[in-house]
């Protein structure tokens, strides 16, 4: 895997807002490349909560501005209003539509998604049980006739940095009914979507 290099020189780090569901893979990348940036992660279940979402996105950035950082977003379009939040604060976002957009590719991402995929990362399935009860309400039937309506599979997206939640993945493919499915993923895609928007966003004035 080769080295994003970006010239930082004399530049304070770059506050990166980000959700939490690829900490793990974007510290790494943070490191492996020396990128002169601290993430702030957001709970990676507020996609499913958009007043929240809302909220502690816009929090964040606000604090990082008093604090006189220049910021940056790694979430998808993952609010109807993310451009406008993005306009108010004099910022940008990585590219994709979402966080497997942006660590599968659009093209390979369609293509699972158009099977039947449910794709599931190590940090939604740890927490599955709960944040789907909360989301869906606790009738199993209706949350399985949710699920059924529009997935065939459940694909779980195994990364360099990932621990293993085998378990975890299983019981949660259980819980909806779906056969479970693993997918191993490097990170090349994602290391060259967040390479690209840290060198935008430094930029610009």
């Amino acid at each position: 895997m080769k080295n994003f290099v970006i010239q930082q020189e004399k530049q304070p780090p770059l506050a990166m807002i980000s959700c939490g569901i690829l900490h793990k893979d974007v510290d790494f990348l943070i490191e492996k490349n020396h990128w002169n940036v601290h993430a702030h992660y957001l709970d990676s279940a507020l996609h499913n909560y958009l007043n929240r979402l809302s909220l502690e996105l816009n929090k964040a950035l606000d604090e990082s501005e008093k604090r006189g950082e220049k910021t940056l977003v790694f979430y998808g379009g993952c609010h109807p209003l993310m451009d406008k939040y993005l306009e108010d604060h004099h910022t940008c976002r990585t590219h994709g539509q979402n966080c497997i957009v942006m660590l599968l590719g659009y093209e390979l991402f369609m293509q699972e998604l158009e099977n039947g995929a449910y794709f599931l990362l190590e940090d939604w399935a740890l927490t599955w049980e709960p944040m789907i009860s909360a989301c869906f309400g606790v009738n199993l039937t209706v949350i399985r006739e949710i699920f059924h309506s529009s997935h065939k599979y459940i694909l779980a997206l195994r990364t360099p940095c990932s621990a293993d939640f085998t378990e975890a993945a299983e019981a949660a493919a259980r819980f909806v009914d779906l056969p479970l499915q693993w997918m191993d993923v490097g990170l090349e895609h994602l290391e060259s979507v967040l390479a690209e928007a840290i060198q935008r966003r430094l930029s610009e004035e």
